[in-house]
């Protein structure tokens, strides 16, 4: 249940606190944040704390460990996983973005694709409650799928850009599925115009030979005169 942890997560040596910034219990900044200020100290704890409470409101939590999603950064039982922070610095405009890079638990967790969407979802669909304009969201290389995972977020985020919408893109998927739907019924159509074809034909076919019967009984009338 959201807002209350479960038995998995109590203990005291177990996590890290919020207002710690311990980075051996961190994953190391991937690719997508190279050449980016990475935030440390107490500009990572700011930023994360604010993350709880987002996160909270939007429900994005790990179902496998039943908590926030925030505090994966702090179980010291995963050393290696959770989110890391850089302020982008190679921007053309006056902007202010922040990129996020998380690492899963393993590289095959099953809930990448919906965490990372959940966090993208939460932190630009909140974004009255920090200083960035856009958080953008990847996934580390890490996660055998990261590159089909990242390629949504991609999809996501040119969506929020362009909208100001976080859920924009639901919108056009249904479109696509309608122009899907639309497609199949013109198929159909089509079929049963093939099939309409097809009696008309059988119709025709049937004529012929109604012809040669009349034919034949023309002919057996004829050799039955007398010679």
């Amino acid at each position: 249940m959201f807002g209350f942890d479960s038995p998995l997560s109590r203990g005291g040596a177990t996590f890290d606190d919020y207002d710690e910034y311990v980075p051996e219990h961190l994953p190391e900044p991937g690719p997508f944040l190279d050449g980016h200020p990475v935030l440390t100290g107490d500009e990572h704890v700011a930023f994360h704390r604010v993350t709880r409470a987002v996160f909270e409101e939007r429900g994005v939590y790990d179902v496998t460990f039943d908590y926030n999603l925030t505090r994966l950064n702090l179980d010291r039982r995963h050393e290696n996983a959770g989110f890391r922070y850089a302020e982008e610095s190679d921007r053309d405009d006056d902007r202010a973005v922040l990129r996020a890079e998380f690492t899963p638990t393993t590289a095959f967790c099953p809930q990448t694709t919906t965490l990372t969407e959940g966090a993208f979802r939460a932190w630009n669909g909140l974004d009255d409650r920090h200083e960035y304009d856009l958080v953008r969201v990847r996934a580390d290389p890490s996660h055998h799928d990261s590159e089909s995972v990242n390629e949504r977020l991609r999809e996501l985020e040119a969506a929020f850009v362009a909208s100001g919408d976080t859920e924009s893109d639901h919108d056009s998927v249904s479109e696509r599925a309608g122009d899907t739907e639309s497609d199949h019924d013109s198929v159909s159509e089509q079929a049963g115009d093939t099939e309409s074809d097809h009696d008309s034909v059988s119709e025709q076919a049937g004529d012929p030979a109604s012809d040669g019967t009349e034919i034949g009984s023309s002919a057996r009338s004829d050799t039955s005169a007398p010679l």
